[in-house]
């Protein structure tokens, strides 16, 4: 029974509508087609999947995990990204994998989600300015940058 792939993840949320604002504007996702189940929620897609179920604390059920650190994304323009969360004082951290063409960048959700975006083979921007992969310590964000 070999996996796949990875299918979707599961959040629950405070204020369904500004947590699908965020996955939008942010992250690039696509509120999109949901089943009729009996709770509040939304399906969030990158294409024509959907990655990411948002349910609202409504409708939650008394399970899940609390284990999970955080949830990276594939994205595309890494410049384009940094801007717009510049321009709303998004606080986020930039960082770059040692030995890999990889530029990361982590935002949290209103409900605090950690979110590691991942920008493949683009140029390196000027926030990593200083950074070092190799001293620079990895793990959950400790300070996060707002932009002035």
């Amino acid at each position: 029974m070999p996996a796949l792939s990875l299918d979707h993840w599961n959040i629950f949320c405070k204020d369904l509508k500004k947590t699908v604002a965020f996955y939008e504007t942010y992250v690039g996702l696509r509120d999109g087609d949901r089943p009729p189940f009996p709770f509040p929620g939304a399906w969030m897609y990158a294409g024509d999947k959907a990655i990411l179920h948002i349910v609202s604390e409504t409708g939650r059920k008394d399970h899940g995990s609390g284990a999970i650190d955080h949830i990276a994304i594939n994205c595309a323009d890494i410049r384009g990204t940094l801007d717009r969360i510049k321009k709303d004082k998004v606080p986020f951290e930039v960082r770059k994998v040692p030995a890999r063409p990889l530029q990361q960048v982590f935002i949290h959700d209103p409900d605090g989600v950690m979110i590691e975006l991942n920008f493949w083979h683009e140029a390196d921007v000027e926030e990593l300015e200083g950074f070092d992969p190799m001293t620079n310590r990895a793990g959950a964000m400790k300070e996060k940058k707002v932009p002035a």
